[in-house]
């Protein structure tokens, strides 16, 4: 199945959760937190301004970003996990 975001809505996979602290201790599955990183999946066109033109994305297809604690609506997709969010709730992108 294929999806495409619409508006400022940005499409982001989550990247896995670390599995040993920086301290060398094991995590079991249980304790590990949600990673707030992911991979952008893909990109709407951008906000719709009130002269009807489209604002440009900061981020595009392929880009490692953080985002915020709460931030979009998760779904699955052929048995993978996406979240669904507003450019917005992106913090920053990873070089």
């Amino acid at each position: 199945m294929k999806i495409r975001p619409l508006g400022d809505k940005v499409i982001v996979q989550r990247l896995e959760a670390q599995a040993v602290t920086a301290g060398g201790i094991v995590l079991p599955d249980s304790a590990k937190e949600k990673p707030q990183r992911g991979k952008i999946i893909s990109v709407g066109d951008g906000k719709q301004l009130d002269d009807g033109s489209r604002a440009a994305m900061s981020v595009k297809k392929g880009q490692e970003v953080l985002f915020t604690s709460y931030a979009g609506t998760e779904v699955k997709i052929d048995g993978a996990e996406y979240l669904i969010m507003d450019e917005s709730d992106i913090m920053a992108i990873v070089e």
